[in-house]
């Protein structure tokens, strides 16, 4: 009788680990990279039809321009092409994005691409990529009440601050503060390699690390990821009751002109870029 007891109790915890183990996210490897390569110049040759290169194109402004380069590039033959008129009333963007990824806390995710920047201007406020989660907004709220109606993908953004172009890791989708640097400019008209390494974490155990042209220029722990409690937080204060759907996931990359503030229309161009998770 004493080992038909121990048996049963034997059997009910493997069933709890079962359990746990259906209820914790399946986080698995992922690489994706690109150098806009393609036969006839065409952009269509980006979203083939088993989609495995690019999934959207965001557009807001239609005079805004996507093309593929043959003529400036920092691999192979090809480079993407973005113009970026400056805003109007409304946020002007011009950028592509990949989806079908799942980047959750605990993952490390490595971001590389190389920027060529046609322009002398300001570039102050100007967005070069956006990694966001969607799927972890509240379906019943609308949007921020704080922001200009277009904060329903938190995330973090690489952005040029510091006066002109020092590139920074903005963090203000999530509520914290912008990680900035002021030691080393962003060079123009020039291929510039960009690589961004994140542990992801919603609170101070996340690493955020960048480097341009190799030289690290921010190495700094902290949030990279929605918190629900800062959310829920956040959105009481106006009233609102926010609740952060979980499991909490990034699932998205925008790369180009993903936001132009700026009061100078944005020509820049995109190559050999890669995206990792692990």
């Amino acid at each position: 009788m004493k080992s038909i007891f121990i048996l049963m109790i034997l059997v009910l915890c493997i069933s709890c680990s079962g359990d746990d183990n259906e209820t914790t996210p399946s986080v698995s490897s992922f690489l994706f990279e690109d150098g806009f390569e393609t036969q006839t110049n065409s952009i269509d040759e980006l979203f083939p039809d088993d989609g495995s290169r690019w999934s959207n194109i965001q557009q807001t402004n239609p005079s805004n321009e996507i093309t593929i380069s043959n003529t400036i590039f920092s691999e192979g033959q090809n480079a993407l092409r973005l113009f970026a008129f400056q805003s109007d009333n409304v946020l002007s963007k011009m950028d592509i994005e990949k989806g079908g990824f799942q980047a959750f806390s605990g993952n490390q995710v490595i971001i590389q691409a190389d920027f060529y920047l046609n322009a002398t201007a300001n570039l102050e406020e100007l967005f070069l990529i956006d990694l966001e989660c969607c799927s972890c907004w509240d379906p019943l709220v609308d949007a921020d009440p704080s922001s200009d109606g277009d904060n329903q993908c938190p995330g973090v953004r690489l952005k040029m601050s510091g006066g002109n172009d020092f590139l920074s890791l903005e963090r203000g989708k999530i509520s914290a503060s912008t990680l900035t640097q002021t030691s080393f400019q962003f060079p123009r008209n020039e291929w510039v390699s960009v690589r961004l390494e994140l542990t992801l974490s919603d609170n101070d155990a996340g690493t955020n690390k960048l480097l341009i042209n190799g030289n690290e220029v921010i190495n700094s722990s902290g949030m990279n990821m929605p918190n629900a409690q800062v959310f829920r937080d956040v959105f009481a204060q106006n009233g609102i009751d926010f609740n952060l759907q979980e499991p909490t996931f990034y699932e998205r990359i925008q790369i180009g002109a993903t936001a132009n503030p700026t009061a100078e229309d944005i020509e820049l161009f995109v190559d050999n870029f890669s995206i990792q998770i692990n």
